[in-house]
């Protein structure tokens, strides 16, 4: 169903519908709040991985004690 959806026209036309409607100036700052959202998200998923594989490991060991 989602296979093709982001094909190169496809997201030139998204980009050029961008431009119109926020500009050449507001663009780059928009791209640069959604990476840093983006990075963001990353950084928490792995943060929130990494705490509940420590959190079930240290549940391992207290119930094999």
């Amino acid at each position: 169903m989602l296979e093709g959806l982001f094909q190169p026209m496809h997201l030139l036309v998204i980009f050029f519908i961008a431009l119109l409607v926020f500009g050449p100036k507001k663009l780059p700052e928009l791209g640069k709040g959604l990476g840093e959202g983006i990075r963001a998200l990353k950084e928490g998923m792995k943060d929130n991985s990494s705490t509940q594989a420590s959190s079930e490991q240290s549940k391992n060991t207290e119930t094999k004690s």
